[in-house]
């Protein structure tokens, strides 16, 4: 497993990708609403990113058709931006990348449509609390699976499915890049963090179970009991003392 160690030109080069995916979200959030669908909010991003001159990380990977993923509902991961509108209560997961001077930033953010039930609104709540506890896992001189045990150790005794196979990941050059960070898994396992390295968490909580399945069009992962899903994700550094770096959050420049 090669992990790539940054040094601080390539960390500042990924904080303004990441500056402008936190953009994107910012002026996301504000349109979000019933009626709206996810290709308006894809046709929003693709301005924002060109507009602050970076390139999108999705657009074309592997063929992907978006410039965001939009997950509605039971979608967990990349959902492919359509014209059908939300509605009053639904749930949209929008994952966005950004590219600046060759380097990736990415962040994952699930929106409330209108008025969503409590069991929903607990689900965001605690899906963005369990990313939190994993970021503060993130720590150098902890084993990579510590992120993940946290994450475990938080989100299981709420009765959530913890989503397997997918999760966070290494990034900078590439979107994906080793390692793979489980949101699972023993603390005592997995290569030792150092400062530098750079990575995506993200967990994905299920009201229902942690199984999935793929829809036909052979990106849309979905819960395979149908219910409704949350997904959080900040790209972040480590560093040498405290805390990670969190790239990804939002400034308060960025959303004036």
């Amino acid at each position: 497993m090669a992990i790539t160690i940054k040094n601080r030109r390539e960390i500042e080069l990924m904080r303004e990708a990441s500056q402008v995916v936190a953009l994107v979200h910012a002026r996301l959030e504000e349109v979000i609403a019933p009626g709206v669908t996810p290709l308006d909010l894809n046709a929003l991003a693709r301005e924002i990113i060109l507009g602050a001159g970076a390139k999108s990380s999705f657009l074309g990977h592997h063929g992907f058709p978006g410039v965001i993923c939009a997950s509605v509902n039971d979608a967990i991961v990349h959902g492919i931006p359509n014209r059908k509108p939300l509605r009053d209560g639904d749930l949209i997961s929008v994952d966005v990348g950004a590219i600046v001077g060759g380097y990736h930033g990415d962040s994952a953010w699930t929106y409330p449509v209108g008025n969503v039930s409590d069991e929903v609104r607990q689900l965001l709540v605690d899906t963005e609390a369990a990313l939190y506890v994993g970021i503060d896992a993130a720590r150098a001189g902890s084993r990579l699976n510590a992120i993940g045990s946290a994450i475990e150790a938080f989100a299981a005794p709420l009765g959530y499915g913890i989503v397997r196979g997918y999760g966070g990941h290494g990034i900078g050059r590439s979107m994906w890049e080793e390692p793979h960070v489980a949101n699972h898994g023993d603390s005592d396992r997995g290569p030792g963090l150092r400062p530098g390295m750079t990575l995506a968490i993200e967990p994905m909580l299920n009201l229902g179970t942690a199984e999935t399945r793929v829809l036909a069009d052979q990106w849309t992962v979905v819960t395979k009991d149908g219910r409704w899903s949350a997904h959080f994700e900040h790209t972040v550094a480590i560093t040498a003392d405290g805390a990670p770096d969190i790239l990804t959050k939002r400034l308060v420049a960025v959303v004036q």
